[in-house]
């Protein structure tokens, strides 16, 4: 799987089985994802795959997970540091990206269990998936 940032440097692709990025020398064809709204307090970034929603909020625990659509909520990202956006996968609504100013993290079971990716980028101003061909 493959994700995207928007860097201060340029645009960045990331393998996220290997954890490398790469540099891209043009700019990526990339749309960020409308951040919907949550009706929530305190949000930075959010983001929704069908019923799965994630509002990254500025407060602990950094993340709400709803899996209703916004009815229900359930926090995550217990020990996560302080973040600034916040990604799901369009084919695989567990698989979630969190992005602090300069790291990745990445939660493959919808936002329970999280490992930090190997790459530090530079500042991070938006974040996706890059859809699968």
């Amino acid at each position: 799987m493959i994700a995207w940032c928007r860097t201060e440097l340029g645009d960045v692709e990331i393998d996220l089985a290997a954890e490398q990025a790469t540099l891209l020398d043009h700019p990526g064809n990339w749309v960020a994802s409308l951040v919907p709204e949550t009706g929530l307090p305190r949000v930075v970034d959010a983001a929704v795959v069908g019923s799965t929603v994630i509002a990254l909020v500025d407060a602990k625990p950094p993340l709400l997970v709803s899996h209703d659509a916004g009815r229900t909520w359930r926090g995550a990202g217990h020990g996560l540091p302080k973040g600034q956006h916040i990604a799901i996968a369009p084919e695989s609504p567990d698989t979630v990206l969190y992005a602090t100013a300069t790291r990745l993290w990445l939660s493959e079971d919808g936002g329970r269990f999280w490992r930090s990716l190997a790459p530090e980028l530079p500042e991070i101003a938006e974040l996706g998936f890059v859809a699968p061909e």
